[in-house]
């Protein structure tokens, strides 16, 4: 059998590789080895980040939902607490948002799970 070098197949996958590894500095973006390196760790960074930042999103709405809460004389494990109590479906995203952008409405639902003060 012939010897089978493949040079257009390896420069469609060099070209493959250089495109995805360009905005990278020096050699990382010129340089077949050291951007298939950069390309690598670049996906498996990007797929990892995709599961972290829904991780952050829960922690920042944590910290909102925490920060309004207390302004009404309620801690956030508190707040939760009797939300559970009350059956009021909203999650952690919806409250956050409240928070922000209707405080008004949010102080409602904190009067409406607030027991009586005796």
């Amino acid at each position: 059998m012939p010897r089978v070098k493949g040079g257009p197949h390896t420069r469609r996958r060099h070209k493959k590789v250089l495109n995805l590894a360009a905005g990278q500095r020096g050699s990382r973006s010129r340089h077949f080895r050291s951007a298939n390196e950069a390309m690598l760790k670049s996906l498996a960074y990007a797929y990892r980040d995709r599961r972290q930042r829904r991780r952050d999103m829960r922690s920042l709405w944590i910290v909102r939902i925490n920060a309004a809460a207390r302004s009404h004389g309620l801690s956030y494990s508190q707040f939760m607490h009797l939300l559970h109590e009350s059956n009021i479906g909203l999650d952690r995203k919806m409250l956050a948002d409240l928070a922000v952008r209707e405080p008004d409405v949010f102080e409602q639902i904190v009067q409406g799970v607030k027991p009586p003060a005796a």
